[in-house]
Formats: C-alpha cells, sequence, structure tokens
C-alpha cells in the first residue's frame, strides 16, 4: 500500500516525503511540479490535485492521503485564484480519496484562520477572515470538518509559520530570514507569531495519520514571540544587527496598500501583503483546537530552527553577509555577493 503526498515537491510536502521514506513504505507524489528531484524510489503523477482523472489515477492503491498542495501566498492577482487552489482541491481530493477507501486522509490547513474574535464569547466566521487566502482556508477546513462528519477519515492539520532547510521558493518566513542576514530589513513591524520547524511538522502528518482523531484539529505551533524578540535572536545568532526602527500598524498598512496596487500593474507579488499587515493584527491562537503534545509532538526550540535555516541559505549561496561562527560578520565573497 502506498501512500500519497499531494504538493510533494515543494517545501513541507518535501520535508513528509523524506520523513515516509524513513518508515519504508511506497511514497507517491502528486504535483504540478514535473521538474524537481525526488528521492529515488518516490513515484511521481505531474498534474492538479483538482483534476478528477489525475486523482483517480494518483489514489489506486492509496493507504494514506496526505493534503499538502494549495496556494500559502498572500497574494494573488485574483481573489478566485485562492478558492481553485484551496477549496475546490481539498474537496476534490477528500472525495477522490474517500472513494478509494484511504485509511486516513491529513488536510493542511493553517493557524491563521484561528484567532481571537474582534468581538468574544463568539465562533469566528467567513467575513472574520482577513484576506481571501484567510477565507479559502477556512472554506476548505470546514469542507474538511462536512467530511469527516459525514464519514470520511479526515483529520486537519493547522500549522503555523513554517521554517526549516529546503525552502526553494522562498515563502515569507524564509524570505524574512535572508532578508536579515543580507541587511535589507532596514524597520520591522512589532506583533507576535508563532513558528514551526518543517521536521517537526512532517512527523505531525504522519502522527496525525497514525493517532489523529478523525475531525481533529490541531494548531501547530511554538510559543508566541515578538517580531522584536525574533530579531534579537537572529543578532545573537549571527552578529548582525537587528533593525532599531519600528513601523506602526497605521504605516504598514499604507505602505502594503500601494503594493499592492502597483503589484496589480505589474503582475510581481507585493513586498508586504495586505492581508499579511491584517494577519499580523490578529495573531494566531489555538484557542479550543488540540495541539502538537496531544498529536505526542515535542517541538524543537525556535532558536535550533533559525540557526538551521540560516545554514542552509548561506550553504545555498544566497547570502551576501558572511557570518563567522564567533558571531562576528564578515562580507560574502561567493556568487550571491558579485
Amino acid at each position: 500500500m502506498t501512500d500519497l503526498v499531494t504538493g510533494g515537491a515543494g517545501f513541507i510536502g518535501g520535508r513528509l516525503v523524506e520523513r515516509l521514506l524513513r518508515d519504508g513504505g511506497a511514497v507517491r507524489v502528486l504535483d504540478l511540479d514535473g521538474r524537481s528531484e525526488l528521492p529515488p524510489g518516490v513515484e511521481r503523477i505531474v498534474g492538479s490535485a483538482s483534476d478528477r482523472e489525475t486523482l483517480r489515477q494518483a489514489m489506486e492503491g492509496v493507504r494514506r492521503v496526505f493534503h499538502v498542495a494549495g496556494n500559502p501566498r498572500l497574494w494573488a492577482r485574483r481573489g478566485a485564484d485562492f478558492a481553485a487552489a484551496n477549496v475546490e482541491t481539498t474537496s476534490a481530493v477528500l472525495d477522490a480519496a474517500a472513494r478509494a477507501g484511504a485509511e486516513r486522509i491529513v488536510v493542511t490547513s493553517t493557524a491563521a484562520i484561528h484567532f481571537e474574535p474582534p468581538r468574544g464569547g463568539r465562533e469566528l466566521t467567513l467575513d472574520d477572515m482577513p484576506g481571501a487566502y484567510a477565507r479559502s482556508k477556512f472554506l476548505a477546513e470546514r469542507a474538511a470538518l462536512d467530511a469527516a462528519a459525514s464519514g470520511v477519515p479526515a483529520v486537519i492539520l493547522n500549522p503555523c509559520l513554517p521554517m526549516g532547510a529546503g525552502d526553494r521558493n522562498l515563502t515569507p518566513p524564509t524570505r524574512m530570514l535572508l532578508d536579515y542576514v543580507n541587511g535589507a530589513i532596514p524597520a520591522y513591524l512589532d506583533f507576535e507569531l508563532r513558528a514551526i520547524d518543517a521536521g517537526d511538522l512532517a512527523e505531525a502528518y504522519v502522527a496525525a495519520a497514525e493517532r489523529g482523531v478523525v475531525g481533529g484539529r490541531y494548531f501547530l505551533g511554538g510559543p508566541p514571540v515578538r517580531m522584536s524578540d525574533l530579531l534579537a535572536m537572529l543578532e545573537r545568532l549571527t552578529g548582525l544587527e537587528m533593525p532599531r526602527r519600528r513601523v506602526p500598524f497605521a504605516l504598514a498598512y499604507a505602505a502594503a496598500a500601494g503594493s499592492e496596487l502597483a503589484s496589480r500593474v505589474t503582475g510581481r507579488p507585493p513586498r508586504a501583503p495586505l492581508e499579511g499587515v491584517r494577519m499580523a493584527r490578529r495573531p494566531a491562537a489555538p484557542g479550543g483546537l488540540a495541539t502538537a503534545v496531544d498529536l505526542g509532538i515535542e517541538l524543537r526550540p525556535l532558536e535550533e530552527t533559525l540557526a538551521g535555516t540560516l545554514a542552509w541559505l548561506d550553504g545555498q549561496g544566497l547570502v551576501t553577509r558572511r557570518f563567522r561562527s564567533d558571531g562576528s560578520a564578515t562580507r560574502a565573497s561567493g556568487p550571491a555577493a558579485r
């Protein structure tokens, strides 16, 4: 029997594939990316996780399904792109996996749709979501909950910001770390965030498939940390001075709005999406959700994750300012510096 990972050629999907291979089972990947290298022995199906015939083929002989594919970005030229990538795909995967008789389906949601409601004491609704991405993930999670209520063996993961080695697409958390070491963060917005190491997240997927409660939701992230404290950690790790100027929310909001207007003309993603600024005002919180502890997962310290990610970025030749192990900074002389 085979484990299927949708989006298995991406950052989180790739880490999960590596983790599944350690158990010695067969692994199949369904991904739009047909060029990225996969570990030896992994079967690849190139195609969309929303295409019914492709899904039928991908589900043949599958025991467990890990649905990781989706659009994790916080901006798209058309809000409908998020609905297609996150809502329609999740519904299609749930339906195909149920028809194929999969024993367990682990669905990737996000911690970003769980926060303190503007008016306490009520359940969050679609109208509370801070943007098109969050709305699509909210609806996808509801689809998974409805499927579980009807007997589909679905478990939902709600990861916080994933960080770690191997993020070739430089998702926003990794891009922020790279900008820091390259001196491209002159100021910062101070808000509360939570993170999870990509390796710990891969372990959580396996634990959810083995021990997760059908219909359960698992909030996966470390303790909350202020951005100012995270930057102080980076300063200790690298010897590179953190920025001292804080940006007020009003200015960050205005800058993000202007950046998005320009992006609608150029088609290039904004540096700081407006939805991201809105999310910063509403820090993710587990509320009544289960956590990594309920899956038997012990999350590693944030500083360990940061150090590993920085080492990987340095090894990829992306860092323009080198730093020695004693923390003192030096100028890079490799390809990235030229």
